[in-house]
């Protein structure tokens, strides 16, 4: 228990960094919407989404490798040096390609005129991909304070240049046209400017790994480095059709999307619709910046099994209360995308699908623990791939009839079957006693809770928010019930 009292401590700090950090990041989003048109805010979308792709790719797996390989290697500094060497020569390559077919692949992409996005947003990745280890040592080293501070940094620069470049500035020469502003802002960039500030952020970011990147030319070994490889393609794969899961919509929407003038609308309503499942999103992130570590160093214990049972019940918990709290307090949430005459809202119904997408593609990771832990990655490489031709075929088949429905549908279909898929398997190679019963008991509960709620229509908000408060308070009361007992033993409440 001392082991779950660690990793839960570890994932309240590596989730106050994400929560904070992306929470004031969703700040964002309202800006975007009252600054910029829906399509506008669709481009940003787009590219991003784009960017997703790249991240993983130009880290092909590097990362987990670092993990696997630095946390057995009697010379951890050496494991560190060669993923260095390897990230650094592709990611200049990365920048010496965008910076010579820009106007390229900006035309590519149909965003003709737009090559500093594409420019501004390259070089963004690159730096990004050079602290990609660093942060992976630091986790690795059960460092989370400075991980924390070093992202809130990072974020905390990215909102503050969005807000000065995209707000103030304008405000600023509106009152006082000859101010010293006129020579750091151009409103012609618009949009861009939220690029721009990522790359300032990651730039500076960066610096702050810049003695951690003093590395020596003697621990560079080249056959480690084929190992890396070798354990890491099949993460590529998964991370490459992961993003798929995640971010393809985004990139086919307004490419398939029929019956509407301006698809780069459409995919800024689903861009921010799809904001109001941020919290699930964190949770699942937070949880896995401390599970991935976890679980390579505790992966011989004798009680590992049990752990890794009792996590996945509780993650499964958290998850269900997240999906009921953002639900239930919608009529609250709703207005961080705009008011209701902003067009936004009507993509309200597709949350639910979204959250509970995430929810499963959590569970997904959390079960993926097998594979890692018994070096068979290249099923998670399967099912990931089974995943990305779920989510394709589904968005290639039903957008031009559904539209952005049928990108929450997609995605909660591939991350349930990978989910299910996942488990028969990995009971065969590496089988954990989930308590399959209860997970089942708390996934029922919770749906007809929700049910309930839709189902019955108070015209009153503050009747309704109340309505929905007690039903949220009902299932705390269930959990509590079946849980106390354990829960007591894992916090040490109960007397000796």
């Amino acid at each position: 228990m001392s082991a779950l009292k660690k990793l839960a401590g570890e994932t309240v700090i590596y989730g106050v960094s994400s929560i904070v950090g992306r929470f004031l990041n969703y700040f964002l989003t309202p800006l975007y919407a009252w600054t910029f048109l829906p399509d506008e805010f669709g481009i940003l979308s787009n590219i991003l989404a784009y960017v997703a792709f790249l991240q993983v790719v130009l880290t092909y797996g590097m990362e987990t490798s670092y993990f696997r390989f630095a946390g057995r290697s009697e010379n951890p500094d050496k494991v560190f040096t060669t993923s260095m060497v390897s990230l650094g020569i592709t990611s200049v390559a990365f920048v010496i390609l965008v910076l010579g077919f820009s106007r390229n692949i900006a035309n590519w992409i149909s965003y003709e005129g737009h090559q500093n996005y594409i420019i501004w947003m390259g070089i963004t990745v690159a730096l990004d991909t050079l602290c990609a280890i660093p942060f992976a040592k630091l986790r690795l080293k059960s460092r989370p304070l400075k991980f924390a501070f070093l992202k809130l940094v990072n974020i905390t620069l990215s909102i503050f240049l969005n807000v000065f470049w995209i707000y103030l500035c304008p405000k600023i020469l509106q009152s006082n046209p000859d101010s010293f502003i006129q020579y750091i802002y151009n409103p012609r960039i618009g949009i861009g400017y939220a690029f721009l500030s990522y790359l300032v952020a990651s730039a500076i970011t960066l610096l702050f790994f810049i003695f951690d990147l003093k590395i020596k030319k003697s621990n560079f070994d080249g056959k480690l480095l084929r190992q890396m490889l070798i354990y890491g393609w099949p993460i590529l794969v998964i991370g490459v059709a992961g993003m798929v899961n995640l971010q393809i919509d985004k990139i086919l929407l307004p490419k398939l999307i029929v019956g509407s003038d301006n698809p780069i609308f459409e995919l800024g309503v689903y861009s921010a619709n799809s904001k109001l499942a941020i919290l699930m999103m964190l949770f699942i992130q937070a949880f896995r910046f401390s599970f991935e570590p976890f679980l390579f160093s505790h992966y011989k214990n004798e009680d590992s099994k049990k752990i890794y049972a009792v996590i996945m019940k509780y993650f499964v918990i958290l998850g269900l209360l997240i999906f009921l709290g953002v639900m239930f307090y919608m009529d609250i949430l709703k207005f961080f995308i705009g008011s209701s005459k902003s067009g936004y809202h009507e993509g309200i119904k597709v949350v639910p699908w979204l959250l509970m997408g995430n929810l499963f593609l959590g569970i997904f990771y959390t079960q993926s623990l097998w594979y890692k832990l018994t070096d068979k990655t290249h099923f998670g490489a399967r099912f990931a791939i089974i995943g990305a031709i779920i989510t394709i075929v589904l968005n290639v088949l039903f957008i031009p009839v559904l539209g952005y429905m049928a990108c929450g549908y997609a995605f909660f279909a591939a991350s349930f079957v990978m989910t299910v898929i996942s488990y028969i398997v990995g009971q065969k190679y590496f089988p954990v006693k989930y308590d399959l019963k209860r997970i089942g008991t708390y996934f029922l509960v919770a749906m007809a809770l929700y049910l309930i709620e839709i189902n019955v229509v108070f015209t009153d908000k503050i009747v309704r928010i109340s309505f929905n408060t007690s039903l949220l308070m009902i299932f705390f009361l269930f959990i509590w019930v079946k849980e106390n007992a354990d829960l007591k033993r894992l916090f040490s409440l109960q007397r000796k």
